[in-house]
């Protein structure tokens, strides 16, 4: 009988903390198997954020680098900068790259820098409790807007795809979303485009991935997939941003 399913060689063999339904998991095995395609495993190195995806160094078998809170994309520049040989990724939630770390993030993108940034979007801190993030909808329900997010006092959610995607440094920027097999299809597919940009050569690019927290947002993994479909891809719209590779002559996606 021959093997059509089994773990990339890139995602370490040990049980994950992320709670049920997470799709944080999901969104691993993406870039692991990316990096067996490819056979970068062995010159790539990831950055870990400060969020509930602050052990992904424990579940990936290229080398990995704690970042502070928000600090990826910076440690990702000097990295990638002393050594440009190598691949460079960072895996990052709304928290860490959107609020703490917006500075850095943006900043990266107008430079131009030769990374790949991998953007989990579940419009809440996930790990901290469940507060209202910088991308919870309006109207939307968490341990910190209890009546929903209230835009006359909080503000809008932050858009990243669309904001980054006006910087002449950042060369591709997508939104995906893992909630259904064509969506996480579709998703394989930007996040391969992403990392092979970078090997190329080219400037910044990053994936946003729209992604379920059943545990704070109070829902069943079954209903979390349901309430991404129905009220955060109509907010967030899926689709291409920026790519200046089409620009260039190149195949769009």
């Amino acid at each position: 009988m021959s093997i059509v399913y089994e773990r990339p060689k890139a995602l370490s063999d040990v049980p994950i903390h992320y709670c049920p339904g997470c799709t944080h998991g999901i969104i691993h095995r993406l870039i692991a198997e990316i990096l067996d395609q490819l056979n970068i495993t062995d010159r790539t190195i990831g950055i870990s954020p400060v969020g509930c995806s602050v052990m992904a160094y424990n579940y990936f078998e290229c080398d990995m680098i704690e970042a502070a809170h928000g600090r990826a994309p910076a440690v990702a520049t000097g990295v990638k900068r002393s050594k440009p040989e190598c691949v460079v990724f960072t895996y990052q939630g709304d928290g860490d790259l959107a609020a703490i770390g917006m500075a850095e993030t943006v900043h990266s993108a107008a430079r131009g820098e030769k990374i790949t940034i991998i953007f989990v979007n579940n419009a809440v801190y996930g790990m901290t409790g469940g507060q209202m993030a910088p991308t919870s909808l309006p109207g939307q329900i968490t341990q910190t807007s209890p009546f929903g997010r209230d835009t006359k006092t909080t503000g809008y959610p932050i858009k990243v795809c669309e904001l980054l995607s006006t910087l002449e440094g950042t060369y591709y920027a997508e939104r995906v979303a893992v909630n259904s097999v064509k969506n996480i299809q579709n998703a394989k597919k930007a996040i391969q485009k992403a990392f092979v940009n970078q090997i190329e050569g080219k400037g910044l690019s990053i994936v946003e991935v729209l992604a379920c927290c059943p545990t704070t947002w109070g829902l069943s993994p079954g209903k979390s997939m349901e309430w991404l479909q129905d009220n955060m891809i109509p907010y967030y719209p899926l689709g291409v941003y920026r790519d200046m590779g089409a620009k260039e002559g190149g195949a769009a996606r």
